[in-house]
């Protein structure tokens, strides 16, 4: 992996309030330091709400994965079948596209246009995906693309606040580590202290401030739903238990490790066709499981557009929903690459 330096810091004080608050330590002040420089560093102590949304984020990750295994002790003993292979895959293909079509590419990079209710609706179904709500989810995306892969980067697998991970395996093991999840724990607090300026028209937007407020009511819709699918039916508690584990629980594992792949794998492994500022790579196996996300240094070299998989055989489920939108009158001006562009950016030698 690709890594760059960094100074370190060696001022006692700082790594003292650091270790105090549960922080990296090690991260140097600057000469003449503002709050938010003191905040990035770790100079600053974590408030009562800081505390509480690390411990949120904690739970969010862990939670979903004692379900994962409970469903897999359950399956072992036959409890599983077409009932809840069908409320799984349905969940996932609705929360998926969410994060991918909603969040990601209509609410973050303005690929396309759809009308405010749609845009609400996406927001929704993302929300269920239960990564944030929809407005920081995006603010935290747009400064990932600005500073990807430096030391500003919320999640790059080759960059912390203190610099490289190192060389070697156990070091692209700890970039991976964080990449994958382990920001959300440690950084996402301080890391989302300066978002405002990524999301001015995001708050202008009324179909994504009202989705925003509604995050909670619709984490609690995503257990719901698949919870009274379940019950409904097998007619039993059983099978509505059933529903809530892998409709819910299940399959918010899934599509949180999917997702969080394409920060984590698709920095460090695949190909590299075209020219960007960062290590992004297009990875096939990430580009199927994520619906088109996996392509990665595509959409960092074309970060407004709408298509991902910019080769014909590079699946791109998410594209092709929202070709499907247009058909029907729900999307316009997609934004696709022209071919000329590229061209010019295809790199002389792809990684």
């Amino acid at each position: 992996m690709t890594m760059h330096s960094s100074g370190r810091a060696a001022n006692l004080v700082d790594v003292a309030v650091d270790a105090a608050a549960s922080m990296v330590p090690g991260v140097a002040l600057p000469a003449q330091p503002t709050p938010a420089d003191a905040e990035r560093s770790g100079a600053a102590r974590l408030s009562k709400a800081d505390r509480k949304l690390r411990l949120i984020n904690l739970g969010a990750v862990l939670l979903p994965f004692g379900g994962f295994l409970a469903a897999a002790l359950l399956a072992w003993g036959e409890a599983f079948n077409w009932t809840q292979a069908g409320i799984f895959i349905g969940m996932v293909l609705v929360t998926s596209f969410g994060v991918t079509v909603g969040f990601h590419r209509l609410c973050t990079h303005k690929s396309f246009k759809t009308p405010a209710v749609v845009r609400y609706l996406f927001a929704a179904a993302g929300s269920m995906a239960v990564q944030g709500p929809v407005i920081r989810w995006c603010a935290e995306h747009r400064k990932h693309h600005q500073h990807s892969d430096s030391e500003e980067d919320p999640h790059s697998p080759h960059m912390g606040e203190n610099g490289s991970w190192g060389e070697g395996f156990w070091a692209t093991l700890k970039g991976f580590y964080h990449a994958q999840f382990g920001w959300l724990i440690v950084r996402r607090v301080r890391a989302g202290r300066d978002l405002a300026k990524y999301a001015k028209d995001l708050r202008a937007d009324p179909a994504l401030v009202a989705a925003d407020k509604h995050f909670l009511l619709w984490v609690a819709m995503g257990l719901i739903i698949p919870t009274a699918l379940g019950g409904i039916l097998t007619m039993s508690l059983w099978g509505a238990f059933m529903g809530f584990l892998w409709g819910g629980l299940v399959r918010i594992f899934w599509v949180h490790h999917v997702t969080w792949s394409v920060n984590s794998v698709c920095h460090l492994w695949g190909s590299k066709p075209f020219e960007s500022h960062d290590e992004s790579r297009n990875n096939p196996i990430v580009g199927i499981l994520a619906m088109g996300e996996g392509w990665h240094n595509n959409h960092h070299a074309f970060p407004a557009s709408a298509r991902h998989g910019l080769k014909w055989w590079q699946f791109d489920a998410s594209y092709w929903l929202i070709r499907a939108m247009s058909l029907v009158g729900l999307a316009k001006d997609i934004n696709t690459p022209p071919r000329e562009r590229m061209e010019r950016k295809k790199r002389k030698t792809a990684a």
